[in-house]
């Protein structure tokens, strides 16, 4: 599993998405997340939520039915307007490109309201404009000065792996361009190229020797108490002790965390 420096922080918060999936919580609100392909453990996060009271997703899809509670429709960013801010700490403000689709409402807007019900303070915005405004300290994004608030200091010690024992197999996890979000997902063009390609084992040379396995032969992995069957690709210049395994896709989210321990055997 990845050290917490490698999960998302919550803003203002002194923990990180791991942490929340580690300790479950009664409730989660999934804000444009699907747990079983956008998160580094799959399985721990399908864990926490089926657990919880309560599981509120947010989303444009419709999924998330197994372990959420309420399916609350929102329009994707493309239908809202909003600021992204770069590496560069440049604030770059955008429209929405078309309407929300029929009573859809952008993520942020829903949001609103659910504080209002709740009658919680602080969610009397009218606009994204004026939600971006008091974020970023400036009436415009142009104006916002962002620099001074980013760096690259992480207050985390990394956690470094134990090594496996003997001729233990480590998994090592990509996520593949169009895999990568909600939107690529769905993408029947994009779902066409070589690029989404259905994952494959990626094994070495000496390894697949050694299970006496060729291109495109099936295997079955294990990954703790989590078992998929993928096909063999070899690659010799991998390490011998290493396979990988693509994340967030369908046929590999049953596995566990993107990086960690398995086993591969001949089918």
């Amino acid at each position: 599993m990845p050290s917490a420096a490698t999960w998302p922080r919550l803003p203002g918060k002194d923990r990180n998405a791991q942490q929340l999936f580690l300790a479950p919580r009664k409730a989660y609100l999934l804000l444009n997340v699907e747990p079983e392909l956008d998160v580094a453990d799959p399985q721990l996060a399908r864990a926490a939520l089926q657990q919880a009271d309560m599981v509120v997703a947010m989303s444009a899809y419709k999924h998330a039915a197994e372990y959420a509670d309420v399916l609350l429709p929102i329009a994707p960013f493309t239908e809202t307007s909003g600021t992204f801010v770069n590496c560069e700490g440049r604030a770059q403000s955008f429209n929405g490109t078309v309407k929300p689709l029929g009573d859809t409402r952008p993520g942020w807007k829903v949001l609103r309201v659910l504080g209002n019900l709740l009658e919680l303070e602080n969610f009397e915005y009218e606009t994204s404009e004026a939600i971006r405004n008091e974020v970023l300290g400036a009436d415009a994004a142009g104006n916002a000065a962002l620099t001074a608030r980013l760096n690259n200091i992480v207050d985390l010690q990394p956690q470094v792996a134990a090594p496996g024992a003997g001729s233990a197999l480590e998994r090592i996890a990509d996520v593949p361009i169009y895999f990568s979000d909600a939107i690529v997902r769905r993408s029947l063009p994009l779902q066409q190229t070589r690029d989404a390609r259905a994952p494959r084992a990626v094994i070495s040379a000496a390894l697949a020797q050694k299970l006496a396995v060729a291109d495109g032969d099936p295997l079955n992995i294990a990954q703790g108490q989590h078992r998929i069957q993928l096909a063999a690709e070899i690659d010799p210049a991998l390490p011998d002790n290493v396979v990988r395994v693509a994340a967030a896709h369908a046929t590999t989210a049953a596995l566990g965390a993107m990086f960690g321990a398995l086993s591969v055997e001949k089918a």
